[in-house]
């Protein structure tokens, strides 16, 4: 797409009411049209893999978080791996059969379940995480470290700007 708009983006002239136009600005400068593009090419790419051993893109990244983390709840859960709560207990529920995950109810609190990986959980997420880091790398390939990190940093202050849970 060919470049259109030659104006700031970001902060419009002070006092200026108007604001550039979705056609001014074109798709390829316009931030969360690429992210999306982005995730969604990367989730397609994993989806392929992940269904010859039968997982998801929201059971792997459930046991991606449940691998680093001692436990979490299901709202915990769907927040991390940016889904439903709906999908997330039926996400949960498969992967309870499948051996991968143990909910315990909370001592203090009946009503809440936590959610920890099990060692299969741990080998299955393990078994699949070269796949993940490949995908991650060609997805990086020609970037430096340096930008990297300062990409990093950028999408946690954005994360930051529009998040609405406290984790």
């Amino acid at each position: 797409m060919k470049e259109r708009f030659s104006g700031t983006i970001l902060h419009p002239p002070e006092g200026s009411a108007k604001r550039p136009t979705m056609g001014e600005i074109g798709l390829n400068n316009f931030a969360p049209y690429l992210m999306n593009r982005v995730v969604a090419r990367y989730n397609a790419n994993l989806s392929e893999e992940l269904k010859a051993v039968g997982m998801t893109t929201v059971k792997v990244r459930t046991l991606a978080i449940l691998s680093i983390t001692p436990s979490a709840t299901i709202n915990e859960l769907s927040v991390f791996a940016v889904t439903e709560q709906s999908t997330m207990s039926r996400t949960l529920d498969s992967l309870e059969e499948q051996g991968y995950i143990r909910r315990t109810p909370r001592a203090d609190d009946m009503r809440i379940r936590d959610v920890t990986i099990t060692e299969e959980g741990r080998a299955a997420f393990e078994a699949f995480w070269p796949a993940m880091y490949d995908s991650f790398l060609q997805m990086f390939q020609g970037i430096e470290e340096e930008e990297y990190k300062q990409f990093i940093s950028i999408l946690h202050r954005i994360l930051q700007n529009i998040r609405k849970h406290e984790f």
